[in-house]
C-alpha cells in the first residue's frame, strides 16, 4: 500500500498562438514567471501534453528551476474531453443544454478517447505514492479541472464551469488516510495583472 504524500503541481499551459503553434509572447512571459514562481521547488517529475503550447510551457519552466528536470512528454496529460454529460446528469437549475452543446463541438475522437485518457491520468499522476513526491504536470483546462473534480470527488459532470487561466498554478496533496486535498487553485500571483487572462 503507498502510503507516502504526493503534491500534485498542476498549471495550464500558457497563452497560445491563434493557430495553438506554441506560445504567443504573452504566453512566454507568461510561462517564465510560472517557472521563476516554481524555482525553488524540487520536482521529481515535470509531465507535458503532446501539443505545443503544453510542450513549450513545461520547457519555459523547467529552465528556470534550481532542480534540473526533464520535461517528460505524457499522452494521457493531453487536451481531451474527460468525460460527456448526458442530460440526467445536471440537477435542476442548470442550462443542460449550454453544457450539452459546448462538449458537442469537439471531435468525436476527443469525447470517446477522453475518459480512458482521464481515468488513465488519474492512475499515473494522482493518489499517494511510495515515497514523497512532487510532481509538475502542464496540462490544458479540462483535464485541470478533472482534476480538481476528482480531488473534491464531485460529480463527473463538474468539470464543466471550472475555467483556469493560462499558466494558472493548482495543487493537490493525496495522502494515505486522508481525502485528497486542494491547497492551491486557480493561483495567478507569478503573473501581473495585465498577464492574467481566461483564455477558455
Amino acid at each position: 500500500m503507498k502510503t507516502a504524500p504526493r503534491h500534485l503541481y498542476i498549471a495550464r499551459h500558457a497563452q497560445a498562438t491563434p493557430d495553438e503553434s506554441g506560445l504567443s509572447e504573452t504566453g512566454r512571459r507568461q510561462a517564465a514567471l510560472l517557472g521563476e514562481r516554481l524555482r525553488s521547488v524540487r520536482f521529481d517529475a515535470i509531465h507535458h501534453g503532446p501539443l505545443p503550447r503544453a510542450a513549450e510551457t513545461a520547457r519555459l519552466v523547467a529552465d528556470r528551476l534550481e532542480h534540473a528536470v526533464l520535461p517528460q512528454v505524457t499522452a494521457a496529460a493531453g487536451d481531451f474531453v474527460p468525460y460527456e454529460p448526458v442530460r440526467e446528469d445536471f440537477p435542476e437549475g442548470i442550462d443542460a443544454d449550454r453544457y450539452l452543446n459546448f462538449v458537442a463541438q469537439f471531435p468525436p475522437e476527443e469525447r470517446e478517447q477522453g475518459p480512458e485518457l482521464a481515468a488513465r491520468a488519474i492512475e499515473l499522476l494522482t493518489g499517494p505514492a511510495d515515497e514523497p513526491r512532487r510532481e509538475l504536470v502542464v496540462t490544458h483546462n479540462f483535464l485541470a479541472a478533472w482534476f480538481v473534480r476528482e480531488a473534491l470527488q464531485a460529480p463527473a459532470w463538474r468539470w464543466l464551469g471550472l475555467n483556469l487561466a493560462n499558466a494558472a498554478l493548482t495543487v493537490i496533496r493525496y495522502e494515505a488516510g486522508r481525502p485528497d486535498t486542494v491547497l492551491v487553485l486557480n493561483d495567478m500571483a507569478h503573473l501581473p495583472p495585465e498577464l492574467r487572462e481566461f483564455d477558455v
